[in-house]
């Protein structure tokens, strides 16, 4: 049994180790990293790669509060820090962190303000 009668041709994949292909570069061509073949770029004529973001709406978020019968200023954000917010000088700020950036760099910290609700982020 050889290696292509394991791996499914499939487009954006090795058909010799089944490894995720890299992007198209401009000049046409890729070679897989892991076992090093090359394609030329007619290879990839037909596949198409587009990527959508879908984002929740306000109204989203307001209705799902509302029925639960809370209000959007009476409630955190998050745990609560002692940190002036830089719009109006309250002294209490909840916060939510995220790994946005790879893994071996910081997280990102979102900080917003429980009176006035001011946002803002710092990269850690």
């Amino acid at each position: 049994m050889s290696v292509n009668d394991v791996f499914e041709t499939v487009g954006g994949f090795c058909p010799d180790c089944g490894s995720i292909l890299p992007p198209l570069r401009e000049k046409g061509g890729v070679t897989c990293y892991t076992c090093a073949r090359n394609f030329p770029a007619e290879v990839f004529k037909g596949y198409k790669v587009t990527y959508t973001v879908h984002f929740n709406s306000r109204e989203k978020f307001q209705s799902r509060d509302d029925k639960k019968g809370k209000n959007d200023e009476d409630e955190d954000e998050g745990p609560v820090v002692d940190r002036k917010c830089a719009k109006c000088g309250n002294e209490k700020m909840s916060y939510a962190t995220v790994q946005l950036r790879s893994a071996d760099e910081g997280q990102t910290v979102f900080y917003t303000c429980t009176k006035c609700k001011y946002k803002e982020s710092e990269n850690s």
